[in-house]
This record gives C-alpha cells, sequence and structure tokens, in this order.
C-alpha cells in the first residue's frame, strides 16, 4: 500500500471516529436529559375552590371539636408486696369520648364508658389531662356526667339543638375517638327515628337516633351534631356482627340528655318518675299464666297507695296471693315490664297516669295514680 492510500485511509478512520463520538454525546445527552426529566417534581394544578358542603362541614368541625374530649376510665387494683404491704395500681379499663356541657366543667358521656371505673381521666383538645370525678349517671339512658376543674377559657361548651323536629334524610355529623384516634370526624345522615334499644340495666332506651354516620368503639358517648353543629344526640351504640361499624349507629335523643343532665348535676342521679310500686318479674307472671304485670309490693305514702292498689297478701294458711295484676296505662295495653316503662318516660313527676289493673276473678277497673319521684 502506497502512502498516499494510508494516509487517505486513516484520515477516513479518523473521521469516522470522531462521528461515532459525536453520535454517542447526543446519544447520551438525550439520555441524561430524559433522566432528569423523570426526577424532576411535576407541577402542581391549581385546585378550584371547596364545593359549599365541604366548607360548612369543615366549619362545623372546627368550631364544635373543641368541646369534644377524651376520656379514658381507670380501675384500682391492689395487690400485696412482698413484704406485706399493699400497692395500689392504676389500670386503664376503656376509652371513650365525651364532650363539654358548661363552663363549669361538667362533661358528658355514655354511662358504659365510666362504669366500674374508680376513677377517669378527661383530655381536652388542646391535649391538656385533667382528673375526673364521677358527678352521678343515669344508667337506664346510659348517660352519665364528670367535673373536671379546668379554667373556663379552656372549656367550650355546645350548642343544644332539639331531636323532637328532626328529620330523616338530615345531615350529621359525629366526632369522637375511635379505636383511641382522638378527634376523628365521621359525616352522614339520619337514618331512621324512634328507634328502641337496650341500656345496661336492660331497660328500653326510647325515640333514639338511627344514622349511617360511622360509629365505631371508642365513638361511645360523643356528640352527634345537625349540619348547624347543634348537638342532637349523644352516640352510644352501634349494630354491627364483627363489633366495628357496618353504617346503623344510635344516639340518645338531646331532648332526653337536656331533661336528664341537669337533674345529675343537682341531684346526682336523675329523679324518674314512678307508679311507687314493685314488680314481680315477668319470668314469674308467665309462669302464673298471666297476661300483665304482678304488683309485688306497694311503697307507703306512694301515688300507688293513694290510689288503692294491693300487691302480694298472705291468706289465713299462710299461702301468698296476687293481688292487682297491670293490664293497661293510659289506655294502651301492657305485658311486660318495658312495655310499663315506655309509657312512664313519657311522663314527668307529679304527673297523673291512668292504669287498668284486674285481680283475679274480678273485672277490669281504672285506677289514677300519680307519680311520685323516684327515691334512688
Amino acid at each position: 500500500m502506497s502512502y498516499a492510500e494510508s494516509r487517505r485511509r486513516s484520515s477516513a478512520n479518523g473521521w469516522l471516529i470522531l462521528l461515532c463520538a459525536i453520535l454517542g454525546l447526543m446519544l447520551a445527552k438525550d439520555y441524561w436529559l430524559e433522566k432528569q426529566a423523570t426526577h424532576q417534581e411535576r407541577p402542581v394544578a391549581p385546585r378550584a375552590d371547596l364545593a359549599m358542603n365541604e366548607q360548612a362541614t369543615i366549619a362545623r368541625f372546627e368550631e364544635a371539636s373543641p368541646s369534644v374530649v377524651y376520656i379514658t376510665s381507670v380501675r384500682l387494683e391492689r395487690t400485696r408486696s412482698f413484704f406485706g404491704g399493699l400497692n395500689i395500681h392504676k389500670i386503664p379499663s376503656g376509652t371513650g369520648t365525651g364532650f363539654i356541657w358548661n363552663d363549669q366543667g361538667h362533661v358528658v358521656t355514655n354511662f358504659h364508658v365510666i362504669q366500674g371505673a374508680s376513677e377517669a381521666q378527661v383530655t381536652l383538645s388542646d391535649q391538656t389531662v385533667w382528673d375526673a370525678k364521677v358527678v352521678g349517671a343515669e344508667p337506664d339512658k346510659d348517660i352519665a356526667v364528670l367535673k373536671i376543674d379546668a379554667p373556663k377559657s379552656s372549656l367550650r361548651p355546645l350548642q343544644l339543638g332539639l331531636s323532637s323536629d328532626l328529620r330523616v334524610g338530615q345531615s350529621v355529623l359525629a366526632i369522637g375517638n375511635p379505636f383511641g384516634l382522638d378527634q376523628t370526624l365521621t359525616t352522614g345522615v339520619i337514618s331512621g327515628l324512634g328507634r328502641e334499644i337496650e341500656s345496661v340495666t336492660q331497660r328500653p332506651i326510647q325515640d333514639v337516633i338511627q344514622t349511617d354516620a360511622a360509629i365505631n368503639p371508642g365513638n361511645s358517648g360523643g356528640p352527634l351534631l345537625d349540619s348547624s353543629g347543634r348537638l342532637i344526640g349523644v352516640n352510644t351504640a352501634i349494630y354491627s356482627p364483627s363489633g366495628s361499624s357496618a353504617g346503623i349507629g344510635f344516639a340518645v335523643p338531646v331532648d332526653a340528655v337536656n331533661r336528664i343532665v341537669p337533674q345529675i348535676i343537682k341531684y346526682g342521679r336523675a329523679i324518674k318518675p314512678v307508679l311507687g310500686i314493685q314488680l314481680l318479674s315477668d319470668a314469674m307472671a308467665r309462669q302464673q299464666r298471666i297476661n300483665g304485670i304482678i304488683i309485688r309490693d306497694v311503697a307507703p305514702g306512694s301515688g300507688a297507695a293513694d290510689a288503692g292498689l294491693e300487691g302480694l297478701w298472705a291468706d289465713r294458711r299462710g299461702n301468698t296471693m296476687i293481688g292487682d295484676v297491670i293490664t293497661g296505662i293510659e289506655g294502651q295495653d301492657v305485658s311486660d315490664q318495658n312495655s310499663l316503662y315506655r309509657v312512664l318516660d313519657r311522663f314527668k313527676v307529679g304527673d297523673e297516669v291512668t292504669l287498668t289493673v284486674v285481680r283475679p276473678g274480678s273485672k277490669p277497673r281504672d285506677k289514677q295514680v300519680i307519680l311520685s319521684p323516684s327515691s334512688r
């Protein structure tokens, strides 16, 4: 190969190498730019204004949440030390929700939240923790009142509404501490009215509000609010095969709460209207094949005594005989104690009610009874 031809080939190879290098650099640049693009933050799209219903829900929560508290019930456990001394341990026994009732430090919750507890602690929305004393309770309505000595500046009572004018389909909000997650908001509607659930004392709680707002363990004692942020009920129970929310929750109506809580604050208990009688169990009545409620005893000086009602009595041979049997109240047939309580719950102390009573072998007769205050 001649020198000139060798120079031509060398020059051509140089240009080829240079071209390949340039192409390589261009490909590398494109790859680098592509990688850089994938690691950069994407631009944020501007958000439209919140919908009116969203703004309203946010406003209601921000107004009401400072009134909602976290409740921890505590029981005392006593153990003997190795040297024979007595050790007392405070053990958390349950949690629930409550809400500020007034600026004197009264807190409302469910009775079952603090049932069996020796002490309780209340955590406010500002995360301050206060020892609470139990003022009193009405187990038949699953309502209890606690008291804390927090400053008035920390106490934000909820506004009260009415439960008598509620309608199915109204929007509702529930605030509580499900599974210990405090200040949790759930929303829904009123799914039903006039429901009935059983209290811890197995007495019926009437006119209960049903809602599909998620109610879970820990929500008990928390407020159910209407779309104006007013208290309309106290979340109390759920219907759920699993124990978690199934879209069926129940709240004690605020009309009952507003009647009972002031009594508990003043007297330490609810002053319930009673007839002034003690009853035999429904099971005993069924054993006797009696369709009604058997009066066991009549309290002296009670409305029932003034009306001339009689309980069980003994004949000359010492056999126990049945006296009066209640078969109706205010024109409604009653066959068990729960049906009697359902009617009595509509009245107050001092009201007069008409009982229909019958004695074995006699015709039914009506008796007017003035309701007395309960003694416990």
